[in-house]
């Protein structure tokens, strides 16, 4: 493993876990996509969350969102890797332990994401297929997709 990672609910995160990852998710979709928008949208209370760390720094986060909050199904959301781990694998991992922390929680469930148009090659990657058309978010253009209940990579 690349990062050391944590996987807690809402209630679990300590003050200084939920700013850095708030401060992280801003650095990323906030300032460095340069997108006024308001990231915390009242489902981070619901969800579990997995925080990734470099040398005791906070790099990499996701969001394990339960079925009916954004979708009929399980989903990850608020994918992010800060530009300090980006180009060693840490996008990957972070996806694949995304992964993994979902299933252990809802079983091989099929998984809806919301996801940058131009990440759509990555996340095909990890057996994610498009599953709507484009749509612009907060000015960026973003795609659903899906990847199938028990998925098994070739």
């Amino acid at each position: 493993m690349i990062l050391d990672w944590h996987f807690k609910t809402f209630d679990e995160l300590s003050t200084e876990e939920l700013y850095q990852m708030l401060r992280l998710r801003t650095e990323v979709f906030v300032v460095e996509q340069r997108c006024c928008f308001l990231d915390m949208d009242n489902k981070d209370q619901l969800c579990h969350h997995l925080l990734g760390y470099r040398n005791g720094v906070l790099v990499a986060v996701s969001r394990i969102v339960p079925p009916g909050i954004s979708y009929v199904h399980p989903s990850i959301g608020r994918i992010v890797v800060s530009a300090s781990a980006r180009g060693i694998g840490a996008g990957v991992e972070l996806l694949n332990v995304s992964i993994e922390k979902l299933e252990r929680l809802y079983g091989k469930a099929e998984i809806r994401i919301g996801a940058q148009l131009y990440l759509k090659r990555f996340y095909e990657s990890f057996g994610f297929m498009q599953s709507s058309g484009p749509y612009l978010e907060d000015e960026i253009d973003h795609i659903e997709m899906t990847r199938r209940a028990g998925y098994k990579a070739d």
